[in-house]
């Protein structure tokens, strides 16, 4: 275990001359299916993100961030452990992680931070409600508590503390997590001691919807649809875009809440903002709905880090950065080195403007398939600094060259003389990935293992197979 002096004294590039020796604070702020394209900085003329184009202004925009594995509770479970789905066991929705794992507040903890969790949990697997996780190693390493494991009520919500008594929030989920922060960030103003909190709220996250002082910025005719926009039955509408985006938009203003309450503590300086989120969404581009698509919509999150003491201002990358690269950078930038179970890359260098490195090629993975949005089978892909490409066990599905088709509306598969130029390279690639992170199709399942929340209806798994064997 790292004692505080001893992280300290490894970071030393981390100060100026002006600061004293102080850990950084991390904060990541991690809204529920938030498209990495939905934001004023990135060109959506819909968007109606201020507070979020000012925090990309003010600090360090990752243009191309990517979600390795599209989906809610596989993308939190790498985010905490630092480790593909493969390896940490969260190969579908509503598996428990694994207690026993290295995650970012246990190290963070260990090293003398206090960690704190607020929001949506969605890791601890079984009934998804009352969604009360006891204090213990389930929390993996976060100190104070408040959340619940999954609801998708933004209207209505509850979370629990410490003890298996609901409380009502009274107001939409965003606010209220954020009101809930706020508390988190004035117990420590008064202390020296670093801190990590993780904010996770629910929205924009279906069913689409926002206060009305939100939805009433937001005309449906005048939704501008991107141009691989497909109308199909039950699929989402135009008012279902326009209520995204209102959410998106009472998130954005949370997040002024929250620089501002930073802005007003002797904190703010040596605080490092990360703002991404678990997956994107789909919104009917080529008539596809949520998520666990190889498609940008899906694989592309926000990527913004703003860290005042330390940053230039303004700063833009298009390299890629990925979901497994966060956990490593989190802990670079604190001094500690990953452990030898971690997957990513440390790009706390690039974060501090002293290198400009970045992906040349994420790995991108789910493991079987879901009905209930259109995913037919378990899938491995590529996104590199220009193509995308996905595979079944089987045969390649779609190969797209995102430089010269930012829409993905050509599948190269089906041009033969590009399918010769290009796959075979990717193809190596992609098998190079497989085997040097350890993983195998035989990690995928065929049966319907995530519709009709088989899973969390059904009892409390640590794995696919264990739910497959209790049949």
């Amino acid at each position: 275990m790292l004692s505080r002096r001893s992280l300290l004294a490894a970071a030393p590039g981390l100060l100026t001359a002006k600061s004293k020796l102080k850990a950084p604070n991390i904060i990541w702020f991690m809204p529920d299916q938030w498209r990495g394209q939905a934001l004023g900085s990135m060109g959506d003329e819909n968007a109606q993100t201020p507070h979020l184009d000012q925090l990309a202004q003010d600090g360090l925009q990752f243009r191309n961030t990517v979600a390795n594995t599209p989906v809610c509770c596989p993308a939190r479970a790498i985010l905490l452990t630092g480790q593909y789905c493969h390896r940490n066991g969260m190969t579908a929705n509503d598996l428990r992680l694994n207690e026993r794992l290295p995650s970012v507040p246990r190290l963070l903890n260990g090293a003398g931070y206090r960690t704190g969790f607020i929001g949506k949990w969605h890791l601890d697997g079984g009934p998804r409600l009352p969604g009360f996780i006891p204090p213990g190693d389930r929390r993996h390493g976060f100190d104070f508590w408040a959340a619940n494991e999954c609801s998708h009520d933004h209207f209505n919500p509850v979370y629990f503390r410490d003890a298996n008594q609901p409380i009502r929030m009274g107001k939409f989920e965003a606010e209220g997590w954020t009101d809930l922060a706020l508390e988190f960030l004035a117990q420590q103003n008064n202390s020296d001691q670093p801190f990590f909190l993780m904010v996770a709220p629910g929205p924009p996250h279906d069913p689409y919807g926002a206060p009305a002082e939100y939805t009433s910025r937001f005309d449906p005719a005048k939704i501008r649809l991107r141009p691989n926009y497909e109308e199909f039955p039950k699929g989402p509408t135009r008012k279902n875009l326009a209520d995204y985006y209102a959410a998106c938009t009472s998130v954005d203003h949370q997040i002024g809440r929250l620089r501002k309450a930073l802005a007003q503590s002797r904190r703010g300086e040596d605080t490092a903002l990360f703002f991404f989120s678990d997956h994107g969404d789909m919104l009917g581009s080529h008539g596809l709905r949520l998520k666990r698509k190889p498609h940008e919509e899906s694989i592309r999150v926000p990527g913004i880090v703003h860290y005042p003491r330390v940053m230039k201002k303004g700063r833009s990358l298009t390299g890629l950065f990925s979901h497994i690269d966060i956990p490593a950078t989190t802990l670079g930038l604190c001094g500690i080195s990953p452990p030898s179970s971690f997957q990513g890359m440390d790009l706390s260098k690039t974060v501090l403007g002293k290198s400009s490195k970045t992906r040349k090629d994420a790995f991108l993975q789910i493991f079987g398939p879901y009905a209930g949005d259109g995913t037919p089978a378990g899938w491995r892909g590529l996104r590199t600094e220009r193509y995308t490409y996905a595979r079944f066990i089987d045969k390649p599905w779609v190969l797209f060259d995102n430089e010269n088709d930012p829409y993905q509306r050509h599948n190269l598969l089906d041009n033969e003389s590009a399918r010769a130029l290009v796959l075979p390279a990717l193809e190596a690639r992609l098998n190079s990935f497989m085997q040097s992170t350890g993983d195998s199709w035989n990690f995928n399942w065929s049966a319907p293992v995530e519709d009709g929340g088989r899973l969390y209806n059904n009892g409390t798994f640590r794995s696919v197979n264990e739910y497959l064997q209790s049949r």
